[in-house]
């Protein structure tokens, strides 16, 4: 038998985060140092699955399939297509980054309320959601994929409520139950798409009689498997509620600034880069691999609430005084362009929505990773408590401006790429959706510059006249990252080799083909 490469992949973090815990609680910095480590050789393992990927080859390549549950059907199958293996490579890829810029936002901290802050439970959740997200990437088994969606709700509702942002202006207890409804807000909107979800799986398996991804596509190419349209729907609606609420979609998306706000900055980035990222990846997936004419017929609606995420998303963005909401409002926007991408039906939209998922990723983490680094010296997330940043601290201000460029999607930096296919891919079948799109990047240069603007240029402020520019450790969280956006913005084709081959098999689960442009046929009358 062949090495489990898909399993060790998601084992090694999971094996990590065990070690990591039990690691004696006078012995921070090894706890620390082991974190580190693991997610390096993760990343190296996710490397490995990335060379080893064949694009011109079999659907699910590397593929392990032992019986689980033998009862009721359930397997641990796994398999990865272009999409998997580009999303399990940022994961892998962001982990590093975070435990880095997260090095001693969980150091002891007694307050006036006695609370300490674990060390080791900090990185060791971590590791534990690392492991359950490429692992949700991987499985080509429907039930096995519900365990681990809702599975790390769990280690995401410690890290939002039990390590919070110290960045806090009220009091030690009225930052705790800010921290405390984010994470429940949290916990109860996820939980509940999960519970719809979970009647949508059970009634997958009544129709279906498997939970085998491949096994009812198949079943269904050869017509062995017929689904009556209502029952389709309805499915489809059980499956994509909680996708929306985990991407997030509007109007499902509340959960997303309060829990952001609250989490560290690492945790922020572990949200909306990381996990988020399941709900989107698992839309192409299960959506429309398992219901491709209840996602036709569901286009048009969700196209609107897409569109709707875009705009209010960056319109709210504008408005915002606080700096982490402010990019949890402009991810919301991001969102609605990853989701349109992938219901316009478009080979161009949904390699762009892919690429999108990858470029957003990277994008946001540097961004709010540096504003982390801002907000942890001040000790404020008001956009108004700052001025005059870029005086005292050039390198910081000059790695937020990049981050903020990014976001905003400008050319030459990863997202434009992304955001031009899902652009292209949407004008070609929605033109007025194509063009409704387009104010959300009016509005994110907008929300963007004016917050570069008020942070860092103007008068300085003497609350940040003594203000550290970036030390060594966060220079090598920080710089990798804008490496990344600057050579994905001139060179994607790594990432579009293989993503293109697992869009195409996408585009055939649905039965659709690109729009033809409409070339007007010159005679030879009139060209003379």
């Amino acid at each position: 038998m062949s090495f489990p490469l898909l399993t060790a992949t998601a084992a090694v973090p999971a094996v990590g985060a065990i070690l990591t815990a039990a690691v004696p609680a006078a012995r921070r910095t090894a706890a620390k140092w082991l974190a580190l480590t693991v997610s390096l050789a993760t990343l190296v393992l996710a490397g490995l699955v990335f060379a080893r990927f064949e694009p011109g080859g079999d659907r699910y390549q590397l593929v392990e399939s032992h019986s689980w549950i033998r009862d009721f059907g359930v397997r641990y199958e796994l398999g990865v297509d272009g999409i998997g293996v580009a999303l399990i490579a940022l994961t892998a890829l962001l982990i590093p980054f975070i435990v880095l810029a997260g090095w001693h936002d969980a150091d002891p901290l007694e307050t006036r309320s006695k609370r300490w802050r674990p060390t080791q439970g900090f990185f060791a959740l971590i590791l534990m959601v690392e492991a359950m997200v490429i692992l949700s990437f991987e499985a080509t088994d429907v039930f096995l994929f519900y365990i681990l969606f809702e599975a790390m709700l769990i280690p995401m509702y410690f890290l939002i409520g039990g390590f919070g942002d110290r960045a806090h202006s009220g009091t030690d207890e009225n930052a705790a139950a800010q921290r405390s409804y984010a994470a429940v807000k949290f916990l109860l909107y996820n939980l509940v798409g999960g519970l719809i979800m979970l009647a949508a799986v059970i009634g997958l398996y009544v129709v279906a009689g498997n939970f085998s991804l491949t096994e009812i596509a198949e079943a269904r190419a050869n017509g062995s498997l017929e689904m009556a349209s209502s029952t389709e729907k309805w499915l489809f609606l059980g499956f994509f509620f909680a996708f929306a609420v985990k991407a997030p979609l509007w109007p499902l998306h509340t959960w997303l600034p309060n829990a952001m706000g609250e989490a560290t900055a690492p945790v922020a980035v572990l949200i909306t880069a990381v996990v988020d990222k399941v709900g989107t990846f698992a839309m192409l997936r299960f959506c429309l691999g398992l219901f491709p004419e209840a996602s036709k017929w569901a286009t048009p609606a969700i196209v609107v609430l897409a569109l709707i995420s875009i705009v209010y998303g960056a319109l709210v963005a504008v408005g915002q005084r606080d700096i982490k909401r402010l990019v949890a409002y402009a991810s919301i926007s991001h969102f609605g362009f990853i989701i349109l991408g992938i219901f316009a039906m478009t080979s161009q939209g949904q390699s762009g929505a892919t690429l999108y998922m990858v470029n957003h990723g990277i994008s946001t983490a540097a961004l709010m990773l540096v504003a982390g680094f801002l907000i942890s010296r001040r000790g404020s997330r008001l956009i108004a408590d700052y001025g005059g940043v870029q005086k005292v601290a050039p390198v910081l201000a000059g790695t937020f401006l990049i981050g903020g460029l990014a976001t905003l999607s400008l050319p030459g930096l990863a997202p434009f790429v992304s955001e031009f296919l899902v652009l292209v891919g949407t004008f070609a079948r929605y033109p007025v959706a194509g063009i409704v799109a387009t104010t959300g990047i009016v509005l994110a240069a907008l929300y963007v510059l004016v917050l570069y603007q008020r942070t860092m240029t103007g008068p300085v402020k003497e609350e940040v006249r003594s203000m550290p520019d970036l030390r060594p450790r966060e220079l090598a969280v920080v710089a990798p990252l804008i490496a990344l956006l600057l050579f994905l913005g001139v060179f994607p084709k790594p990432l579009t080799d293989v993503v293109n081959p697992a869009v195409r098999h996408t585009m055939s689960d649905v039965q659709r083909t690109d729009p033809q442009p409409e070339v007007p046929v010159q005679t030879v009358e009139a060209a003379k």
